[in-house]
């Protein structure tokens, strides 16, 4: 898979329009169009821009890691998706950065969370 094809995969996850897309990276919506028609990829210079509206690292777009099913590192291993998204990632990020009250107090919520919906399935 190129640069450019992991961009529209990404985008599509996230439910982004290429204009949204162009307009948050500063390029015209005619750039993203050709990356798609032409099977082109964006230039060096956008880059980090690029990662930055789609939350993801420069080696996660230049390499597939952790975006391509059929990713191979370096040493001919198989990357195994672990069905975590991005979005599970901030949040396990957000968790982290909580105080030790703080993710004792969010643990308490999801144990009531799945007590009320084990009641409501009765």
């Amino acid at each position: 898979m190129i640069i450019s094809e992991r961009i529209f995969k990404i985008l599509k996850e996230k439910n982004m329009s290429q204009n949204a897309f162009a307009k948050q990276v500063g390029l015209a919506s005619s750039t993203i169009s050709d990356w798609k028609t032409k099977k082109t990829n964006p230039s060096a210079d956008k880059i980090m821009d690029i990662c930055r509206v789609l939350e993801v690292t420069p080696e996660q777009l230049l390499t597939g890691k952790g975006i391509d099913e059929d990713y191979v590192d370096e040493a001919g291993k198989h990357e195994v998706k672990s069905g975590i998204s991005r979005a599970d990632m901030r949040i396990l990020e957000d968790i982290n950065g909580m105080k030790k009250e703080q993710r004792n107090r969010l643990i308490k919520y999801i144990a009531a969370l799945k007590q009320i919906e084990e009641l409501e399935e009765f």
